[in-house]
């Protein structure tokens, strides 16, 4: 394990475990660059991953809409507008151990190296205080099932969890 590198954030008191069968769970991995304009290669990427998974149009844009939010942050917040600050997506099929309800899901696992975030200051603006901006967050956790955040090793960690009621098998190569 390279530890310059973010890894899969495997926690005891994670609400989700990987799936049996499946590597460590994952579907898919993305390593990109603080650039606003990949975000449109994400979206996609994300849309036909969710599609391949059999979620539905509206389950699609909440997912979609909660990663484009939380890249938009780390773009503008952790690294500040530049453009060339490493960010890994890392997308893994993940199982709610003995629950009600949906019991797969996809956790979605957004790494950047920027400076540590104030988990006190991951709390969305006032609903009341009307203005333009700041309501990612509130988008984020209206949009998945489970929202973390931790940092280990230099890495912020930024752990979203959307759970389903019905997934499609994907076939490992």
């Amino acid at each position: 394990m390279n530890p310059s590198r973010p890894t899969r954030h495997q926690d005891p008191k994670d609400d989700a475990e990987p799936r049996p069968g499946v590597p460590n769970g994952l579907l898919l991995k993305l390593e990109l660059h603080s650039d606003p304009r990949l975000l449109c290669a994400v979206r996609g990427a994300l849309e036909r991953l969710t599609e391949l998974l059999g979620l539905s149009a509206e389950q699609t844009r909440a997912v979609t809409r909660a990663v484009d939010e939380a890249l938009t942050n780390i773009m503008r917040h952790s690294y500040l507008g530049k453009l060339d600050g490493p960010i890994e997506i890392i997308f893994s099929r993940v199982q709610r151990p003995a629950s009600t309800g949906p019991s797969e899901g996809l956790e979605i696992l957004v790494c950047d190296h920027g400076p540590a975030v104030d988990p006190a200051k991951l709390q969305g603006r006032h609903l009341d205080d009307i203005k333009p901006g700041g309501l990612g967050l509130h988008l984020i956790h209206q949009s998945m099932d489970s929202v973390e955040y931790r940092r280990a090793r230099g890495t912020n960690l930024f752990r979203l969890v959307k759970y389903f009621d019905s997934v499609r098998h994907i076939p490992n190569p």
